[in-house]
Order: structure tokens, then sequence, then C-alpha cells
């Protein structure tokens, strides 16, 4: 679904690109989670899969359409919906079911269909029980639901959230977590850029970034089996991940594919 080749982005002024030749590739419909230390050219990145910002060098496509080509914007960020990271900033209607009808109402969709739009885009994120309430009344967990649901409203193929976790509290991040697995399930193609390691353990596919360029890229397994190597690129690694690394390291008999806390439970009780 989406392909880059060699690209790069220079901010104005910039002396460095905050996107430094990457080539990559994104399936439909797999989870896919970016994540680097601040400054490494994440949000950049993102922006560039729905032409916010063209290449300074190289080319993106989405669906087989070149961001370059002006006459394809539209249809672009039809296809790739975002979600940011602060939720207050994104909602702009007085009640949920006209927030979550929107975008659809800016694409000219017909009302009847519009209705339709926003009773399935808040059933997908579970949030049909606060169709008539105010956004502002809700919590910070329940309105990054609502802006989600105002991005399916519009159908798009994949959605990109960018630090879409990083401004709530724990049960916030578990309520957003959860429904981007609910749509994964359903097919929708995600990139969630997060600084929150342990939501990288859920994805398909991890992705590196450091300094502009893109230095990893595996299933989750393996990219956590690196430690070392995520300390270098000034990665906080999950408590889980780095307590099994420890044992492994002190020679205790624990699994290379340990990436939550129930599965080193099991690994250590037999041990004990």
């Amino acid at each position: 679904m989406i392909r880059l080749e060699n690209v790069s982005f220079t901010y104005a002024d910039d002396e460095f690109p905050a996107v430094d030749n990457v080539t990559l590739t994104i399936d439909e419909g797999s989870f896919v989670v970016l994540i680097g230390h601040n400054g490494s050219g994440k949000s950049t990145l993102a922006k560039l899969l729905n032409a916010l910002l063209i290449p300074t060098e190289g080319d993106v496509w989405v669906e087989g359409m070149n961001t370059k080509e002006e006459e394809y914007t539209w249809e672009i960020r039809k296809n790739v919906g975002m979600v940011f990271q602060n939720p207050d900033n994104q909602l702009v209607a007085t009640v949920v079911e006209e927030e979550v009808a929107f975008g659809p109402e800016n694409l000219g969709v017909a009302p009847a269909e519009i209705e339709m739009r926003i009773t399935e885009a808040l059933e997908q994120v579970g949030m049909s029980a606060f169709r008539k309430r105010p956004p502002h009344m809700l919590s910070g967990g329940q309105k990054q639901r609502i802006a989600i649901a105002g991005v399916l409203a519009m159908q798009p193929k994949m959605i990109v959230l960018d630090e879409s976790t990083a401004m709530l509290d724990p049960q916030g991040r578990k309520e957003v977590i959860e429904t981007i697995e609910g749509l994964t399930e359903k097919g929708m193609t995600i990139l969630l850029i997060t600084h929150f390691m342990e939501e990288a353990t859920f994805a398909d596919r991890v992705l590196v970034m450091d300094n502009g360029k893109l230095v990893m890229d595996a299933p989750p397994v393996e990219i956590f089996s690196r430690v070392e190597e995520l300390r270098d690129y000034q990665m906080e690694i999950p408590q889980v991940i780095e307590l099994a690394h420890e044992l492994r390291k002190h020679g205790i008999a624990i699994s290379d594919d340990i990436l939550e806390r129930e599965e080193l439970v099991s690994e250590l009780c037999p041990l004990l």
C-alpha cells in the first residue's frame, strides 16, 4: 500500500535532513509500529505518507499514487487518515456525532450515508453510548477514540497515529491500543508512532529510526532481542524484556522471545 524509495526531507534552514534516505514498504492490512528517540524523524516520516510534506528527494507512493503529483493529493489523504498527539487539538464539534460526521460532510457524502458511517465508526471504537455527549466532557482516551472514529468515518484504507497515546494516562493508552488492535483484526492498515516501547510488542513489524535513518526493521521478537543495540539508539527497553535479558546474561535459561509479563511468569515459575 505504501512505498518509499530513497526518501529524504529537510526542513527550511536545517542543515541535516529530518528523514534521510529511507526506503520502505507497508503492506495493506499490516500493523506497523515506528519507534525512535525524540528528534529521530518519526513524525516527519508520518507526514510524508499522506502528502502533508513532500520529499526533498526520492518518492512516496500511496496505492500507486506519487505524493509529488498534486492531482492525487486529495485521494491520497482520503486513503491515509491521520490521528495526532493531542486529542483536544483535533476535535471541532460540540457533540460526538457531529464530530464524527465532520470529515464525511467535507467529502460531500450524502446525509443518509453519513448517518450509517457515524454508527459504524462509533461501534468500531466502542463509543456508541457517547454519541450525544459533548467531547469536552470525555476522558483523554475517549477523546482520542472519537478522533479515530472521525477518521474511520471517512473510510480510509490506512490510519497513521502520530504519538496518539503520548498525552494519555495508562487507562487511556490501554483503551486506544485495544481500539487499534480491534481495527487491525478487521484488516485496517495501521502505522502507530510511539515512544512507549511496550506498545510495539503488539505489532506485526517494528521500525526503528535514528537521526532520520531507518536503522531496524523486523518483527517485535527480533527487535527486542537486540537489547544492547536498542540502548545504543537511546531507546528505553520495556521492563519485562530488560529483566528477561538480564536473567539470560546471568545464565538463567529464559527463551529469546519473551515480550509480555505473562510469558516471563510462565518461564520463571517452573525454574523457581
